[in-house]
């Protein structure tokens, strides 16, 4: 009972950090303050980060082929979980606390025409925070948490697909009919030999 609760709440915890961080990737992370007279830019999620929407969508993988592989490959999707975890969490602190220009830089580009980072960096008074980057942090820590539980109870885990397997039987001898023929196609056996 509990390696089931542990491996449903480890694909859980992936799936979830997957799904918020393709969400987050969409919405606003950053908004950037002018001192040009422009409006405020929003910047979204895939914009100052550009790896965001595509290590989610790995978590997601992660979490489908976690589900479906035996013990030594959970143990290696389970480490790569957790190591895709780690990654987008320290680059998405960098993002949040520092605020840097490389994170504004292309959307500001794009609307203001300017390249560099002196032409840039004249151009933003300040930039600030939304919720959506904090929420995608959120995300990576139950990652990592998904990723670390899986790798702790992928040993225990019960393998799936054991009740599509068959035992190969021997062929019968004599003639066969065409549903002795089927049978045995479904335990393995050729029935033209």
């Amino acid at each position: 009972m509990l390696t089931r609760r542990a491996k449903s709440n480890s694909l859980l915890l992936i799936l979830l950090a997957g799904a918020i961080g393709i969400l987050s990737s969409t919405q606003t992370w950053l908004t950037v303050t002018r001192t040009d007279g422009g409006e405020p830019l929003d910047v979204a999620g895939n914009a100052a980060l550009p790896v965001l929407a595509p290590l989610s969508l790995t978590a997601l993988a992660l979490a489908a082929a976690l589900a479906l592989v035996g013990p030594v490959m959970r143990r290696v999707f389970a480490t790569i979980a957790l190591a895709v975890g780690v990654l987008l969490g320290v680059m998405t602190i960098r993002i949040l606390v520092q605020h840097p220009l490389d994170a504004v830089a292309p959307s500001l580009t794009k609307a203001t025409g300017l390249a560099g980072d002196t032409a840039l960096g004249a151009v933003v008074r300040a930039i600030a925070v939304g919720a959506w980057g904090w929420i995608a942090l959120a995300a990576w820590i139950l990652l990592v948490l998904g990723g670390a539980l899986a790798l702790v109870t992928a040993g225990r885990w019960k393998s799936g697909g054991r009740r599509y397997r068959t035992t190969a039987t021997a062929p019968v001898d004599g003639p066969v009919d065409a549903v002795e023929s089927w049978d045995d196609l479904s335990r393995g056996t050729d029935p033209t030999r």
